[in-house]
């Protein structure tokens, strides 16, 4: 079974909430857990959930986030399931995520930028996420940053805490990068008030992560949330 959690977006200067993220998890006899590999979920059921979580949303929100790798931005049923969600969703905004998973076959980039013009056609956003990791590596992804209204940048995929040298001046790069595209920037993965005073002094506005809010489970049936 597939569920989507819901993560909220800040704006902290502000002290406003900007949207939710939908983070796909499966029921294990263990709890729920993100699949090993995002891939492996079929399509249809993505498709599914999708579309029966964004009925559920009448949030007084701007926007609502969800992730996809390219194998799945190149699935028709998936990009349908979007489409869907977003003219349930509507007014609200759905900002599609493209992450850093490696993709089955060796797509090219022209073949990705047709597909995401498709989304931002029917009045959707589209985000780079895991910047700097997998293949969001800059190089991998400058033709589809004009396109895009937002970068993301996970301070957890790195296994370090934003205090880092390394990971701080990555940070730095990837919000200075954002500024000069006009592209919204959002810090991911900050975990405690160390990391959240560290980016307050970054000026980085934009965030998510759990010392601001775990993600909670939106269930599709009463017992979803039995084991």
């Amino acid at each position: 079974m597939y569920r989507y959690f819901i993560q909220p977006q800040l704006d902290k200067v502000n002290n406003s909430l900007i949207g939710y993220e939908l983070l796909m998890k499966q029921k294990k006899p263990e709890g729920w857990r993100p699949p090993a590999n995002f891939s492996d979920v079929p399509s249809n059921i993505m498709a599914e959930v999708l579309v029966a979580t964004t009925k559920l949303l009448s949030l007084k929100i701007g926007s609502v986030s969800v992730n996809i790798n390219r194998n799945q931005l190149m699935d028709e049923k998936v990009r349908a399931a979007i489409i869907e969600s977003q003219r349930i969703l509507r007014p609200l905004r759905l900002v599609v995520e493209l992450t850093e998973d490696t993709p089955d076959k060796d797509w090219s980039n022209d073949e990705y930028v047709s597909l995401i013009k498709e989304f931002i056609n029917y009045g959707m956003d589209f985000s780079l996420d895991d910047c700097g990791t997998g293949t969001n590596q800059l190089d991998q992804i400058t033709d589809m940053v004009p396109m895009a209204s937002e970068i993301k940048f996970a301070i957890q995929n790195f296994g370090e805490k934003l205090r880092d040298p390394d990971i701080e001046s990555k940070v730095i790069f990837w919000r200075d990068f954002s500024k000069k595209h006009n592209l919204r920037f959002i810090l991911e993965g900050i975990e405690d008030e160390t990391d959240d005073k560290l980016a307050d002094s970054l000026g980085i506005d934009l965030r998510q992560g759990y010392y601001y809010g775990k993600p909670r489970l939106l269930k599709l049936k009463p017992d979803d949330d039995k084991f």
